[in-house]
């Protein structure tokens, strides 16, 4: 045990979030005294929280980054990256990109990177927040008439045709026919305050979490399996759970590739000339 306090480690309820610090949570690695304190909670929250300060290390949509980027470093891991796929908008019904113009469309929260970019495509829209918890409320407000359409990020995105519902336009396809670059979508910041030399021993202990699951692939996954989670019930489903960890918690988790860190840049830029971002960005990777 130390004496000193513990790190405040927040991460999303999804699959791929849990998979990234499982080693850590479970003692599989060797923390060299720090000790963690762990919590989860839905995307809104997270970005929430980062912008209060009142967390360590927190994942946060990389929209979110925006505004925390004085007080926050972003890890070179831990990114959440669509190489040409993405959070996606669904509706009850097929409908051209240009009808969503006007009508009532649910997001997951103003500070997500799937809001932002939807913003991009779609500048004229009246906005429904509904967060991704408890899951199934987004499907169910499409289902009762309450919004037209729906930004859906996580697990959503894989079972959402099983529910009776249409694709309108892939995010992650949509930006890279735009850039030809990723599209970075979450990510794990750290708090400047912590000082360099604890946050370069932090970086590195999240490293070699995000290392271990992806060596030990097949042990994580049953142990996702084994948990009571607040995700989609569909991903009980080995196979599916399978790709969906393949989209979001792969090689590229373990740092971020040069194409998807110009991405980052490119979705301040944009999200700036767009005036959807009222600065420009500066970002700032921690060791």
């Amino acid at each position: 045990m130390t004496s000193n306090p513990p790190i405040t480690l927040a991460y999303s309820v999804d699959s791929d979030d849990l998979f990234m610090f499982y080693a850590l949570l479970e003692g599989k690695i060797d923390t060299r005294g720090l000790e963690f304190s762990h919590q989860r909670h839905d995307t809104l929250a997270l970005n929430q929280l980062a912008a209060a300060d009142d967390v360590d290390i927190t994942a946060v949509s990389i929209h979110a980054y925006a505004e925390i980027a004085d007080r926050y470093l972003l890890l070179p891991h831990g990114g959440s990256i669509g190489v040409n796929y993405g959070p996606l908008v669904l509706a009850q019904k097929p409908l051209p990109l240009e009808e969503l113009s006007g009508r009532r469309i649910s997001i997951p929260g103003f500070s997500t990177t799937a809001y932002l970019v939807f913003k991009m495509i779609c500048p004229e829209f009246e906005p429904v927040v509904i967060p991704i918890t408890p899951f199934g409320r987004t499907f169910e407000a499409l289902e009762k008439g309450e919004v037209e359409a729906a930004v859906v990020i996580h697990e959503g995105n894989l079972t959402y045709r099983e529910r009776g519902f249409h694709k309108i336009v892939d995010l992650g396809e949509w930006w890279w026919r735009e850039t030809g670059l990723p599209l970075p979508l979450g990510g794990n910041v750290i708090r400047k305050g912590l000082g360099k030399e604890k946050i370069a021993l932090v970086s590195d202990l999240l490293r070699q979490s995000i290392a271990y699951a992806l060596d030990h692939r097949d042990e994580v996954i049953d142990y996702l399996l084994a948990r009571e989670t607040r995700t989609d019930p569909a991903l009980k489903d080995r196979t599916l759970l399978d790709r969906y960890l393949s989209l979001y918690a792969n090689r590229d988790t373990l740092e971020y590739p040069i194409e998807a860190r110009r991405g980052i840049d490119e979705l301040f830029r944009r999200g700036f000339a767009a005036g959807i971002i009222k600065h420009p960005v500066k970002v700032e990777f921690a060791p």
